[in-house]
């Protein structure tokens, strides 16, 4: 009996360590955090492969432009053929049936080709650039998707912040709400005051506990997403440095549109999409000239006891044209030219986008800043106003009902004030990401944490 309880011991001190390891707290800088969501989030790693297979298809391209070599041989046994010659064969009567036709029995034939492009309406020069223009867009697509992960890390890294400070004030207001509770229960016992008035405070009270639990659920949920992101074990409770929201108002820094236009990811991938587009006009209009092509080869034949064929040398010049074309070629070259001008408009549409998203962001990061002040007034007011209604209710001037009002402005205040610091930083940052440059503000080193 006393293994068994040994062993059962064990087993939950085992499985409580393994409980308190699942769900260690990890202290996670901001910085940290982006580095992490950039290098190792699957969708940063879809990115880069990404640009890997783009890189592939422009080196594949580019093979085209080198010779092509083929060798190819045969070896076939055949099956005693009727061979009659018309070329006379001599005197001689080795290898030969009785019929007088040479017995055969095996082939052998060996080829070496050699093809080397001289001239395709300049295709394959014009293929080389649009896959290198592709290569390029790609991997200013990637730039920009990770900036739109780092970006998604900031809003979880704040919106985290915000959840668990809410917990904390959330939690200090239960305190109090409690023992208001505990003391209205011994004034209603000894008949100070109304049942009416106990009734109310623990109310507010199992509001109180019911917001906690709210907030805490926010809390869980946020931490969980952030912790898939950034690929962290499962359980991990994250705690965001408080210091990234502190002291929001000496962020600010100038940004204007024209610099947005110079330095936005996303607007240069589509420059080189379109780039990549015009020089597919540029292949498509190729196939209105002939190919000429640089031709030599080898040869080798073995008939058995038939004839013999060696250092067949061939080379020469070859030329093709396909008359078909300069009728039909003229609706490819339309729909590449239809979507190389799809592109420029893009392009334009895009930089329109970006000047308005530049003065939206900075009309956002005012505002939250004019909102953290009031906001910081506000904790002031509400404080000296539920100082002066407990006053009041202590000495008989205000009900319960200004009481407990006065108790939920203070804490809607305190949490207004905590929110308004958190949304001057992820305001700060939307500023930088709408202007491309959001990722070289941090110092992101690759490690594993």
């Amino acid at each position: 009996m006393k293994t068994k309880n040994l062993l059962l011991g064990a087993t939950l001190f085992i499985s409580g360590f393994a409980t308190l390891q699942a769900q260690e707290k990890k202290q996670l800088s901001l910085d940290d955090a982006i580095g992490m969501a950039v290098t190792q989030s699957t969708e940063a790693n879809l990115a880069d492969t990404k640009v890997s297979t783009s890189k592939f298809e422009m080196e594949s391209v580019k093979n085209n432009i080198y010779p092509e070599v083929k060798l190819s041989g045969q070896y076939q046994r055949l099956t005693n053929p009727n061979v009659t010659l018309r070329l006379p064969t001599g005197d001689s009567n080795d290898g030969e049936t009785a019929s007088g036709s040479p017995k055969v029995d095996q082939l052998m034939l060996g080829m070496a080709t050699v093809g080397m492009p001289l001239f395709s309406g300049f295709k394959l020069k014009n293929s080389v650039e649009a896959s290198k223009d592709a290569y390029n867009a790609e991997t200013f697509n990637a730039a920009h998707t990770k900036e739109q992960i780092a970006m998604q890390t900031i809003v979880l890294y704040s919106n985290l912040y915000k959840a668990q400070e809410s917990v904390k004030l959330i939690e200090e207001n239960l305190k109090s709400a409690n023992q208001r509770v505990t003391d209205f229960t011994a004034m209603e016992q000894n008949g100070i005051i109304a049942r009416n008035d106990l009734l109310k405070a623990q109310l507010q009270a199992s509001n109180i506990q019911l917001s906690l639990e709210d907030a805490k659920k926010t809390v869980s949920t946020i931490n969980y997403q952030l912790v898939t992101m950034l690929k962290l074990p499962e359980g991990t409770q994250v705690e965001p440095n408080p210091a990234y929201f502190e002291n929001s108002e000496e962020m600010v820094t100038a940004v204007t549109a024209e610099e947005a236009i110079s330095q936005r990811n996303d607007l240069e991938a589509l420059r080189w999409e379109q780039k990549a587009s015009e020089a597919n006009i540029k292949v498509a209009q190729a196939d209105y000239y002939p190919t000429v092509t640089l031709l030599g080869g080898y040869a080798a034949v073995d008939i058995k006891n038939v004839f013999q064929v060696t250092n067949a040398i061939n080379f020469g010049v070859g030329v093709s044209y396909d008359l078909s074309n300069l009728f039909k070629n003229s609706k490819h070259v339309k729909s590449a030219s239809s979507r190389a001008e799809a592109t420029k408009q893009q392009v334009e549409l895009l930089t329109d986008r970006i000047k308005v998203q530049v003065q939206e962001s900075l009309e956002n990061y005012n505002l939250a800043i004019k909102q953290n002040r009031v906001y910081i007034e506000a904790v002031t007011q509400a404080d000296e106003n539920y100082r002066i209604v407990k006053d009041k209710y202590d000495n008989g001037l205000s009900d319960t009902n200004d009481l407990l009002e006065a108790d939920v402005q203070q804490l809607q205040a305190k949490l207004n004030e905590t929110f308004s610091r958190a949304d001057i930083t992820q305001r700060y940052y939307e500023l930088l990401n709408v202007s491309g440059k959001l990722i070289n503000s941090f110092n992101i080193t690759q490690q594993n944490n």
